[in-house]
């Protein structure tokens, strides 16, 4: 996994809404990147709205907020529009990114194993570097943590 204090990995990823987004582009602004398994999924739904719901909070603090998974960017947009997301949702469908971030892992369920993200969240501050980092996310609470953080800065 990406450590805190080392520079995270660039990325440019096709976005909902059409175009891409690039990390390095977003600089000096804060960056929150979280990575969730699958859209419309009942954890990453509740993540997506409560990042939503403090994007106000995010903007006023300096931040940016992006939503990483490997469903495509078509799949992003109906995402959005059905539940009225206010975050940027990026597309990794080869999952380039989440190999490089190392949240691309080995899971397991009902005795079978197979490969799926691990959800993480990075805080990376205006010069890229990463100032906070929470593996194996547990959804409820965990947007007003990751506000916390980004207000420490």
């Amino acid at each position: 996994m990406t450590e805190i204090g080392t520079q995270a990995p660039d990325f440019t990823l096709p976005r909902d809404g059409g175009g891409e987004i690039t990390l390095s582009a977003l600089r000096p602004k804060t960056v929150v990147v979280y990575f969730y398994p699958k859209d419309d999924t009942p954890g990453c739904t509740k993540e997506a709205i409560a990042f939503t719901e403090l994007a106000a909070e995010f903007d006023a603090a300096g931040a940016v907020v992006i939503g990483i998974s490997k469903d495509s960017a078509a799949k992003h947009d109906k995402f959005v529009a059905k539940h009225g997301l206010g975050v940027i949702l990026a597309s990794d469908e080869t999952s380039d990114t989440c190999e490089r971030y190392g949240v691309w892992v080995e899971k397991s369920m009902y005795g079978k194993t197979y490969m799926g993200i691990e959800r993480s969240t990075f805080v990376i501050d205006g010069t890229g570097t990463v100032r906070a980092a929470w593996p194996k996310v547990k959804v409820p609470g965990h947007a007003e943590e990751v506000l916390a953080a980004v207000k420490a800065l």
